[in-house]
Parts: C-alpha cells; structure tokens; sequence
C-alpha cells in the first residue's frame, strides 16, 4: 500500500475508448417519448438530479423547455456530497439558465417541504393538470415520470460518474472499472476515508491492490483451479468482484464520507483520458 501523505496520485483515468452508447437502456427511449408527449400538460418542470454531480449528466430534454416551462432543479442525496463549494455550483448553474435550485435530503426530509412553495411561486396559478394530488393548499397534482438518461451520454466519463451514483446498471459498465474510478476520485480529492472504513493502513492508487486488501479483510476469495505441471491445484485468490460491489456500496451508503464527483468540473482540471 501507498502512503497517503507521500504518494504522487495519477492526474488522469484512462478510459481506453469505451463505449457509452450501449449504456442507455432500451426501456429509457420509451420512457423519453411518454415524456415529452407530457410536457404540455404540466405547468412547472421539478428535475430531480443527484447532488454529488450537479453538472454532469442531466438530461438535454429539459434544457429544451427552460424557456417554456418553470423550471425548479431538486439536487438530492445532499447528505452525500461535499457542499463545500456548494456556492460555484450555484453560479455554474445560473450561468446555464438555472436560478431556481435547491438542494435536498428526502430521508431525513431536508428542504423537502420547500419545494412546494417553490413550485407554487413559479406558477402563480393554479395547476391545469388533475392527477396525483400532492397538496390541498393550495391545490396541486403531480403528474410522476420514471428516471430517464439523455440518449447519449455527453463522455464517457460522465457515464462513469452516472454509473457511480447508481444511474447506469453496474455490470454495462464494469464493477472493477467502477471501482477504479471511484479509487482515483477519493485520491485525487484528498478523501481517505476508504483507508479506515476498511482499516488498510495506507491509501494506495492501485485497484488491484485495494480491492485484495478489501477482499481479504471482508473474508471474499474463491477457490480457481490452476493447470501445473503436476495437474490441477485449487489456488484461493481474493474475490475481486466481490470486493468491488462492497467498496461501490459502501461509497453509495456515504460510508466513506461526502463526495463531489463534479468537483474537477468546478476548478477546470478535466482528468479523462481516452486512448485506443
């Protein structure tokens, strides 16, 4: 393992040429039609979106109605982002077109109540559409969609922050690749929290030396038999799947603290690479 204090950390993720497209499930362009057929029986747009990337990854379809429908952005799962430089997310996002944002805790229902008000300002009249009553006073219905992904992702790396947050299904993706990612971020971002959550000794920048250490502490090794000169021996070696879905779980749980996956967008150092 490395040291935490001395280790020189890469300043790029190779992404050797993966492709995104394969990412959007088929379900989610049906789902994207039934969406906007909607738009015009609703009075107010509530964009829900994960905290952690507040500029990656929101769908286009509701940049393409900003300027015909009220627009109220709800940047959830605040718990687990680092809100440290929660003002440039504020002015990044205004500089979109964005003025109405707020960030939110459903599970501890923190700044949940704001919304409605929030929606009622934005309105300034009663809602046309009648399904899914949601409040008495004033008088409002919800018409709910399913979550649905931009139909192409705008990098790959993005796809990898989205998949992070639990947006894109882990095996499209990679949970070893996922894993990498996530490694490279904390370290990048000066967050250990990993090293005592699974009590390493050390930070390291090497995937396949974590998720041994991860495997061996959490028990999770396989048996795999292994052709020698003498005939098969069963070998035990770590589990590295295993290891990988525990350390993205325990990531997503915000057992390794708060995290800004967007936070290289925010000072202007992209750290992707894609090679061939």
């Amino acid at each position: 393992m490395c040291s935490a204090a001395q280790a020189a950390w890469r300043e790029n993720f190779l992404l050797r040429g993966r492709d995104v497209a394969r990412w959007f499930p088929g379900h989610m362009a049906k789902g994207l039609k039934k969406m906007k057929s909607s738009l015009k029986l609703v009075d107010c747009i509530i964009e829900v979106h994960d905290a952690r990337i507040p500029l990656s990854g929101r769908n286009p379809l509701f940049q393409e109605t900003l300027g015909l429908k009220p627009h109220l952005l709800v940047l959830n799962k605040m718990d687990l982002a680092d809100l440290t430089e929660q003002q440039k997310i504020m002015q990044r996002l205004e500089g979109e077109g964005l003025k109405n944002v707020i960030f939110t805790n459903c599970l501890k229902d923190e700044n949940v109540k704001q919304i409605i008000p929030m929606v009622t300002e934005l309105m300034g009249s009663s809602p046309r559409y009648h399904r899914g009553e949601v409040s008495e006073r004033p008088l409002m219905f919800l018409l709910d969609t399913p979550g649905v992904l931009a139909p192409r992702i705008e990098s790959v790396e993005t796809g990898l922050k989205l998949a992070l947050c639990g947006t894109v299904l882990d095996h499209l993706v990679g949970e070893e690749t996922m894993a990498d990612y996530l490694l490279f971020t904390l370290n990048r971002h000066q967050r250990f929290g990993y090293v005592q959550h699974y009590g390493l000794g050390s930070a390291c920048d090497n995937i396949e030396r974590v998720l041994k250490s991860v495997a061996v502490k959490l028990g999770k090794t396989q048996k795999v038999k292994v052709l020698t000169g003498t005939g098969d021996v069963n070998v035990i070696q770590p589990d590295y799947p295993a290891a990988a879905r525990d350390f993205l779980h325990t990531f997503r749980r915000g057992l390794l603290g708060p995290v800004m996956l967007d936070l290289d967008i925010l000072r202007g150092h992209p750290t992707a690479e894609t090679v061939p």
